[in-house]
């Protein structure tokens, strides 16, 4: 597949709520903005469909694998604008368990599913100043078990969602494959975003030297969650390129993979690994 060197990639700032419908057309008129921007790569932040009030209600949207109306949905997008679209996660069906697995599609411009990650580290934690305080995302959450990296025109396209942020080995297990780009859509708490979403992410960049496009969840949810915001597009240096601190909207940035080659080149700290990571 043939790369191409300089392009746009949009990142999609929502505030979800309860409703799929309503849900799916601020999506489409985001999508719209963005593409409009000239982005050709665009990417959902984690949870578009639905926030729920409680944890059956992600259950109860779930579908299986290659149909159901919110696949339908990234399809039709994907191939009406002629763009690559992450999917930043849905709920899948899992075969004979009253569980789903948190996916990410990745859609070409034809509309077809070229790559699917299931979230690997599931948010259970206790956020001290949250008013709700205690997240159990594996009482509903199957995790998934593998590192997925696709092919696209505008390089090698690392996946991963919001949690995964905070463990490394993952990123790394992504660097050794090739990776050019790191999607991460996400739904950061409020209490946690402001303390860690930005030097994370940057730390991200930097570690594995590319480009790193995190979609997020934004403000007070119809469910009662707060999300942080602050969409970020950082180039390979860790610089931030573009951002969108406080409200619903589409970010969109050019990327330039000449600019990821000279500093892999000149700055070639991913081949002076010296230990073998194991990310799991």
């Amino acid at each position: 597949m043939t790369t191409r060197s300089q392009f746009r990639v949009g990142a999609i700032q929502m505030t979800s709520g309860l409703d799929v419908d309503t849900n799916l057309d601020t999506a489409h008129t985001l999508i719209a903005a963005a593409v409009e921007d000239g982005a050709e790569l665009i990417a959902l932040p984690e949870f578009f469909a639905l926030i729920g009030r409680q944890r059956d209600d992600a259950f109860q949207i779930r579908e299986q694998y290659g149909q159901g109306p919110i696949q339908d949905f990234l399809r039709d997008q994907a191939r009406r604008h002629g763009i690559w679209l992450l999917g930043g996660s849905m709920p899948m069906a899992v075969e004979g368990a009253p569980r789903v697995r948190a996916a990410s599609l990745l859609y070409d411009s034809a509309g077809e599913v070229v790559a699917r990650y299931d979230k690997v580290h599931l948010f259970d934690v206790h956020v001290e100043g949250d008013s709700k305080r205690i997240y159990q995302e594996s009482q509903g959450v199957e995790p998934g078990n593998q590192l997925v990296v696709a092919d696209t025109p505008f390089g090698r396209l690392g996946l991963s969602i919001c949690y995964d942020l905070r463990f490394p080995e993952l990123f790394r297990g992504l660097a050794d494959t090739g990776m050019d780009m790191l999607m991460l859509p996400s739904a950061f708490t409020a209490v946690t975003g402001r303390a860690h979403w930005e030097v994370l992410l940057r730390a991200r960049a930097i570690e594995n030297l590319c480009y790193v496009i995190a979609p997020a969840q934004w403000g007070r949810h119809e469910g009662g969650r707060e999300t942080y915001g602050d969409s970020l597009i950082i180039d390979p240096w860790g610089d931030v390129l573009a951002r969108l601190p406080e409200s619903v909207g589409a970010l969109v940035h050019e990327i330039d993979l000449s600019r990821l080659n000279e500093l892999r080149s000149r700055f070639p700290s991913l081949d002076h690994t010296t230990l073998e990571v194991n990310w799991r």
